[in-house]
């Protein structure tokens, strides 16, 4: 007729983690109540409850003083008989700039057990419950790591479709040492920004340090002018000799719009026939220099050229250049508009070399007109050199009449 639940508890497998861990906290609570009587053959009726069973046992984690974030609300685990145990499973935040320590943790148990049990005559028990409140401490392991913390990201001629740089400064805000640290850029998702040189070994990165690292990068083509994710962890070696990577900061770096270039110069006009010089106003409507642009040319039927690449030089963004070619139309040439295809080949920053999207530079083929009128049409060339004929004829017989 004595006896209570004894309850304990302790966490199920290792109970050291990291800053900034998300973990799954699994708690063992064990029963390790007695029953100190039992009566054999005395006439008493048998109790469907012991007094060491605790009933409606409910499990909470109260708030602490320990830097983590409890995700889970209390838990009815039902009935927990002695020499028993039953696990309860916390969703745990520990903070990312927790310090290094071991922080106890109170663990809160509410269960019911049977306190006395009187029984009348031979058939008849009636039962007397008790409420328990118990508070256990579960000590949890804060190791200390090295905690990764980009304080600024400068992106240097970066731009779609182009390779550039990125300078980063970066701070160790965990409470570990690394050593031989290497710190690594790397994509986040299916983010445009790809690193193309993602490592830099710093060596010694001790607790509250800054270094300075750069990185090149490319952006894919189909980026867009805005700001993509960039993430940057560090592998070092701890106190303990393993090597270990930090947990990742993800930082937003600024992407230029794509190199982009427009005809903003009228038609040039031709006549059938004729080679003539057309000129081609081109500006960088991009958000990027180009260096050493050059303008390509294609003339196609009806028209010839010798003379189809231009030199433009470097042009800055918003800056134009006017490109010249000799061409020639033939003189079969229908009258209307034509339109020619043009590209410009560049080098970025980095010397490295591009060709832009086609353009149409458009000649308009008309009819000539006035003097060039006269002189490409062959029966108006043929009466005039017949009339210069019979004129000069003329002045030649009068001159020889008056000698």
């Amino acid at each position: 007729m004595a006896g209570s639940p004894e309850l304990s508890a302790y966490i199920s497998g290792t109970n050291q983690f990291e800053a900034g861990d998300t973990v799954q906290l699994a708690i063992v609570i064990q029963n390790t109540g007695l029953n100190e009587f039992k009566f054999v053959d005395s006439g008493i009726v048998d109790r469907a409850d012991l007094p060491n069973t605790a009933k409606f046992l409910t499990v909470a984690i109260q708030p602490s003083y320990a830097p983590i974030i409890i995700k889970s609300d209390a838990q009815m685990l039902g009935d927990l008989d002695g020499s028993s145990t039953v696990n309860a499973v916390f969703s745990t935040k520990i903070n990312s700039d927790a310090a290094a320590g071991i922080y106890n943790i109170p663990l809160w148990l509410n269960y019911t057990y049977l306190y006395t049990a009187d029984q009348y005559g031979e058939d008849t028990i009636r039962y007397t419950y008790k409420t328990e409140n118990v508070t256990v401490i579960v000590p949890i392991n804060i190791t200390p790591d090295v905690s990764v913390a980009v304080l600024s990201a400068t992106p240097e001629d970066l731009n779609v479709g182009t390779e550039g740089y990125i300078n980063m400064t970066i701070k160790n805000t965990g409470y570990e040492d690394g050593s031989k640290s290497i710190v690594k850029i790397l994509q986040n998702g299916h983010s445009p920004i790809v690193p193309i040189d993602s490592s830099v070994y710093i060596g010694d990165f001790p607790a509250g340090s800054v270094v300075n690292c750069t990185y090149k990068v490319a952006v894919t083509s189909d980026a867009q002018k805005q700001t993509y994710p960039v993430d940057v962890v560090v592998v070092y070696q701890n106190t303990e000799g393993d090597y270990v990577t930090s947990r990742s900061d993800t930082f937003g770096i600024p992407v230029g719009g794509k190199v982009d270039f427009d005809v903003i110069s009228p038609p040039s006009v031709l006549n059938p026939g004729e080679k003539n010089a057309i000129t081609v106003e081109f500006k960088n409507t991009g958000d990027a220099t180009v260096y050493s642009a050059q303008a390509l040319i294609s003339a196609v039927d009806p028209f010839t050229s010798d003379d189809d690449i231009a030199f433009l030089g470097d042009l800055s963004p918003g800056q134009s250049a006017t490109a010249s070619y000799i061409v020639s139309v033939d003189r079969t040439a229908n009258i209307k508009e034509y339109g020619l295809d043009s590209q410009i080949q560049y080098r970025d920053a980095l010397d490295n070399a591009y060709t832009s999207d086609t353009m149409k530079v458009t000649v308009d083929v008309t009819q000539p007109a006035g003097v060039n009128a006269i002189v490409s049409n062959p029966i108006y060339l043929v009466i005039i050199i017949a009339a210069i004929i019979g004129i000069v004829y003329l002045v030649n017989r009068y001159r020889k009449k008056n000698k």
